[in-house]
């Protein structure tokens, strides 16, 4: 799934940046960021207009990222924690 698409508030881990284009600078720059395969992230929150920004956390950050940018960045949505 796309990281636009994922649940507000459910945790899930980056698989792969995608590229729209040879060289794509967006896909590049969150790589960057750390957006790169295994690591942890969840939308803690949406903005009022469209839903949009996304305010993204991986790891101990946080990021505004447009939807089309967050689209670029494929998930797997973790298994929910059970409560013992």
């Amino acid at each position: 799934m796309k990281l636009s698409e994922l649940p507000h508030r459910t945790a899930a881990t980056v698989q792969a940046v995608q590229e729209t284009a040879p060289n794509d600078a967006i896909a590049r720059r969150l790589r960057e960021l750390g957006f790169v395969y295994g690591e942890r992230v969840e939308v803690v929150a949406v903005g009022p207009m469209s839903a949009e920004p996304l305010l993204v956390q991986i790891g101990f950050t946080r990021f505004a990222l447009r939807r089309s940018e967050a689209a670029r960045v494929q998930v797997t949505a973790d298994a929910p924690e059970t409560a013992t």
